[in-house]
């Protein structure tokens, strides 16, 4: 069965949450799950993650993540890659944790946010790459959901058609960029001085 490695590490016997109001899974029931398959919870939804990733998906999410991670030496900021845990609530106490995902990378500037289960709470800058086998369902509930908790930046790459698209949370909305691809740098609104030449990430992947 598969298990999510941070699962391992925390005493599921002291952990409870409940809400007669909310009919929904948590993130107390998502402890519990051994499941063949990964799964992400999603506004108290069960979503079966996408299956394993291709050699191009892991190529991509590799470079980007060393790139990021070289660009942080000495920073405040972490960068993580899945299998990590990133929780949401709309209760601004996080009494009930109804989403649980696992994006491909996450920027995380603020540290107060990160504990031994993963971050609870919205990361600067989440990074999803797609593969052949994520749905349109899927996609367009993460894509409300980082827009909801504030993700200030969210990324989608193409990987099998070499594309980055960079949306930035403008009073709450996500303002989509072009689409830029491989030649093309792409800068951070919420990464100062950061500056990625696409040509390392699709090209040398």
């Amino acid at each position: 069965m598969y298990r999510i490695p941070q699962k391992e590490k925390i005493d599921q016997t002291t952990f409870r949450e409940s809400d007669a109001s909310f009919s929904g899974y948590t993130y107390a029931d998502y402890l519990k799950w051994d499941f063949e398959e990964i799964v992400e919870l999603i506004k108290g939804k069960i979503f079966a993650k996408a299956a394993a990733p291709n050699r191009r998906h892991q190529a991509v999410s590799m470079t980007l993540s060393r790139i990021l991670s070289n660009y942080f030496i000495g920073q405040k900021c972490k960068v993580y890659a899945a299998p990590f845990d990133v929780r949401f609530s709309k209760d601004p106490d996080f009494k009930i944790i109804d989403s649980v995902v696992q994006p491909d990378i996450s920027v995380i500037c603020d540290q107060s946010k990160l504990d031994e289960k993963g971050c609870l709470g919205a990361p600067d800058l989440i990074v999803e790459i797609l593969s052949p086998s994520n749905s349109q369902v899927e996609l367009q509930n993460k894509y409300d959901l980082y827009q909801e908790n504030g993700v200030k930046e969210y990324w989608i790459i193409h990987p099998e058609e070499s594309t980055l698209q960079i949306n930035v949370l403008v009073d709450g909305v996500y303002q989509p960029s072009r689409l830029f691809t491989t030649g093309q740098k792409v800068t951070s609104t919420v990464l100062p001085g950061f500056e990625l030449d696409l040509v390392e990430v699709f090209e040398e992947s």
